[in-house]
């Protein structure tokens, strides 16, 4: 890391760094729970009890909605309280916490407990989506307007290095390890797949450690934790937000576009393996198309950072969201694992590089001192905005009783999305004039 990446004063390249690490952490969850290990065994070993395959992804669509509601719900207290009490760090240690925990919860479930595992699921997915609203508040606060998307890049890309290399080990555990017989003729790598989820309790436990050790908890508009008071603070600020994002127009009107197309995103990472699985596409060629995506993401992300620099970060973004449209259409029409694994590559061509890029250009036209506040709602507008995606890819494929109608209609957000971000001005990040009516 350069030198020219930091403020000066009390940062540093080790604080940079540290902070870049917990993307590699989390990532952990990210890819081989979220993304490719825990959907298939949700699937095939969770809900082995009940008649249809599809039911399952459905299921799956509908877990991960309810999860994306809790955490937004949760965000709308939390992410003004830590502004006002410098407790960013204290929150993200509890949330780093609690999904450990979970995570290890989810280890220990197996064939048929897909009631205990979709509860303990919705938890860690609260606790790790909570944890990345306080780890995202503090990218303002260790380097200088100029260079966020560099550093927010090198983030993803830590992201992607980190749970790629996490998801290629479980997936050699996978295929070493003996498979367990769950039915007649039935044989998964249960006993693989738990360890696998237990890995990822422990890397994310170890390399959280660094950011605590070494970014600093900026400082807070009180010296004291509010106590009985923060639901009254919290209610205050929150109200306060509401009018103050209004008048950060561009801000408001990047949240709107966010709200649709990383909805968009977010349901491609949950749901492709679940439907790659329903249409019979093999355990190995899913798993290792997702590990692909990690691998590619690591370059491209990098890639997009300097894409940033010559042609701007909002375009840069409506490139990225162009190839997910094309994701959309041609996974409808997937037959083959050739397929699975084209469109995989396509999306970690822009994946990294779009979230890293929303989420510098929004750092860019927020108030510093209020970041967590504004960071809340922009978790809240990927949050909420992710109940949607996943509800209407599900209510999609049951109303058609086929899951390529589902992946279909998420066209629509990333559409909408660009269509609305082509409005939004780069580097405006003054407020309204206070005789404004907003």
């Amino acid at each position: 890391m350069t030198p020219t990446l930091l403020k000066k004063g009390s940062d540093s390249a080790k604080s940079v760094c540290a902070w870049s690490m917990y993307d590699w952490a989390i990532s952990g969850f990210q890819t081989t729970v979220i993304g490719a290990i825990l959907p298939i065994f949700f699937r095939q070993i969770a809900c082995i009890s009940l008649p249809d395959k599809h039911i399952g992804t459905v299921m799956w669509g509908g877990i991960s909605a309810i999860a994306m509601a809790a955490v937004a719900i949760i965000s709308l207290i939390l992410g003004p309280i830590s502004d006002y009490s410098a407790v960013k760090k204290r929150f993200l240690g509890l949330f780093t916490g609690l999904g450990i925990l979970f995570t290890c919860g989810i280890a220990m479930t197996g064939p048929g407990d897909w009631l205990w595992l979709a509860s303990i699921f919705i938890l860690a997915s609260i606790a790790a989506s909570g944890s990345e609203i306080f780890y995202d508040s503090l990218l303002p606060h260790i380097t200088t307007p100029n260079h966020l998307d560099r550093v927010s890049s090198r983030g993803y890309a830590m992201g992607y290095l980190g749970g790629g290399l996490l998801l290629a080990i479980n997936i050699i555990m996978i295929n070493i390890l003996p498979r367990t017989e769950i039915s007649p003729g039935n044989t998964v790598p249960l006993s693989a797949m738990q360890i696998s989820f237990f890995s990822v309790a422990l890397w994310w436990g170890v390399f959280s450690l660094p950011l605590f050790r070494h970014v600093s908890e900026p400082q807070g508009k009180a010296r004291k934790w509010p106590g009985h008071q923060i639901f009254t603070i919290s209610t205050q600020r929150l109200r306060n937000t509401l009018r103050d994002i209004r008048n950060y127009q561009s801000a408001f009107l990047f949240l709107l576009a966010f709200w649709f197309y990383n909805d968009g995103i977010g349901t491609v990472i949950k749901m492709a393996t679940a439907y790659g699985d329903e249409i019979g596409i093999d355990m190995n060629d899913l798993i290792g198309a997702f590990l692909l995506v990690q691998f590619i993401g690591v370059p491209c992300t990098f890639l997009f950072g300097r894409l940033s620099k010559k042609i701007g970060t909002k375009h840069s973004i409506l490139i990225g969201l162009s190839v997910y449209a094309g994701i959309s259409i041609g996974g409808f029409f997937m037959q083959k694992a050739i397929h699975f694994w084209i469109l995989a590559g396509c999306v970690g061509l822009v994946q990294g590089g779009t979230q890293a890029l929303s989420r510098s250009l929004y750092a860019r036209l927020i108030p510093k001192d209020k970041s967590a506040e504004f960071f809340g709602f922009f978790a809240i507008s990927g949050k909420f905005a992710g109940i949607a995606g996943p509800v209407i890819f599900a209510l999609t494929s049951q109303i058609f009783k086929n899951s390529r109608y589902g992946v279909l209609s998420l066209l629509f957000f990333f559409l909408a999305g660009g269509a609305l971000l082509i409005g939004v001005p780069e580097n405006n990040k003054k407020p309204l004039p206070k005789n404004h009516v907003a």
